[in-house]
């Protein structure tokens, strides 16, 4: 009998993360601080719209593209909170979740060959799409002295005829790393000067502390070699929901649009509809998420360095990004040990690429109670070490 699988998928490993959590959800009085789910419920105005417009009878497929209604909102916010103007109708796309952008624009704009810059540590999609959708994976290691940020001298030792893409994984998913205006600057010029295209996941714009989130996108010369994905579920903490958008040149988004007619339809209809409603009247709520996460995040930090941790202060997302390298294992031995041992549940390093050995993602999308349980074990664990 021949063999039913395809060779490429059988080499593509599972989900680092996901590994951890189908433990813990098995694990009696195990705490997990590794999931990045957002502890507060949607904001109840959000989910009455999504319940209205069910007992309305809304159920029906909207366009593939999306609500127009939507559409436009998400032209007003983006133009409202980050300088970005976009056309509804012909340069923004409703997809599920900000994982489906990530992966059509990769098959939209990927030849067989074609290389894309991935910044590492980074979201753990990005390669697998890289290489679904026939294109090459060119690494780059971010350093951990440099607050994991990435810089024009990494892109120019990594770039070759066949790069075609840079993928901007900021603020950064697992190190919560940002890059500001200046730092973006160099980056530009180089994307500018080297013909580069640009996929930027803005995911976690809505989250960052200290300064506001600068998208590339904005950037003159930007605009027409950017692809800005971004979505609904970490701001408005709407993961279930499974809604996010593509905003791109129309040249681009025209062919996106294509892939995902074919594979999705569209996204949920009840979801677009409390999307409208999240993006007109739910600043508020964001706001009130971001303030809880900031003092988590600073409680957490804390804690970790008076263990004895070192871990870098992040500007953004929800996580840390501590260093286990004093403790002599690795990434996987250590979280595997701490949840043998103390039944608490964090993400290898590695999970996020090879550049992550030696760390450990740690989410505060958690509440401070559940927090402060899980770092009572993490130092009972750390002080038999």
């Amino acid at each position: 009998m021949r063999d039913p699988l395809s060779k490429q998928i059988k080499e593509i490993e599972p989900s680092g993360i996901r590994k951890f959590f189908d433990i813990v959800s098995e694990m009696k009085d195990a705490i997990s601080l590794g999931v990045g789910e957002p502890d507060f419920d949607t904001p109840w105005h959000i989910r009455e719209e999504g319940i209205y417009s069910l007992e309305q009878g809304r159920t029906f497929y909207t366009s593939n593209a999306g609500l127009k209604e939507l559409k436009e909102e998400i032209s007003k916010y983006l133009s409202r909170r980050f300088a970005l103007e976009y056309d509804p109708i012909d340069e923004v796309m409703v997809t599920v979740g900000g994982s489906e952008g990530i992966d059509g624009a990769l098959r939209a704009m990927l030849d067989p060959g074609d290389e894309v810059l991935l910044p590492q540590p980074s979201y753990v999609s990005y390669e697998p799409c890289v290489v679904l959708a026939g294109g090459v994976p060119r690494i780059i290691e971010l350093k951990e002295d440099n607050s994991f940020k990435l810089t024009r001298e990494q892109i120019l030792e990594n770039i070759t005829d066949k790069t075609k893409i840079l993928i901007m994984p900021y603020p950064n998913n697992p190190t919560g790393a940002i890059m500001t205006r200046e730092d973006l600057e160099e980056i530009v010029q180089t994307v500018l000067e080297k013909d580069l295209y640009v996929i930027s996941d803005e995911i976690y714009s809505e989250l960052t502390y200290g300064s506001d989130h600068v998208s590339i996108a904005s950037f003159p010369g930007m605009k027409e070699r950017t692809v800005v994905i971004n979505g609904f579920s970490k701001s408005y903490a709407m993961t279930g929901w499974r809604l996010g958008y593509i905003c791109a040149p129309a040249v681009i988004l025209e062919q996106i649009l294509k892939i995902h007619q074919f594979a999705i339809m569209c996204a949920p209809t009840n979801s677009q509809y409390a999307a409208v409603e999240a993006l007109r009247n739910g600043d508020e709520d964001v706001a009130s998420m971001r303030t809880a996460y900031n003092q988590r995040r600073n409680y957490l930090v804390k804690a970790l360095r008076d263990m004895g941790m070192q871990c870098f202060e992040p500007f953004g997302a929800f996580y840390t990004f501590p260093s286990i390298k004093k403790f002599g294992m690795s990434s996987e031995e250590f979280a595997n040990r701490l949840l043998k041992e103390e039944k608490v549940a964090v993400v290898p390093g590695t999970a996020f690429g090879s550049s992550g050995e030696g760390f450990l993602r740690i989410s505060y999308a958690y509440s401070i109670e559940d927090l402060k349980r899980g770092l009572e074990r993490i130092e009972a664990f750390i002080s038999r070490l």
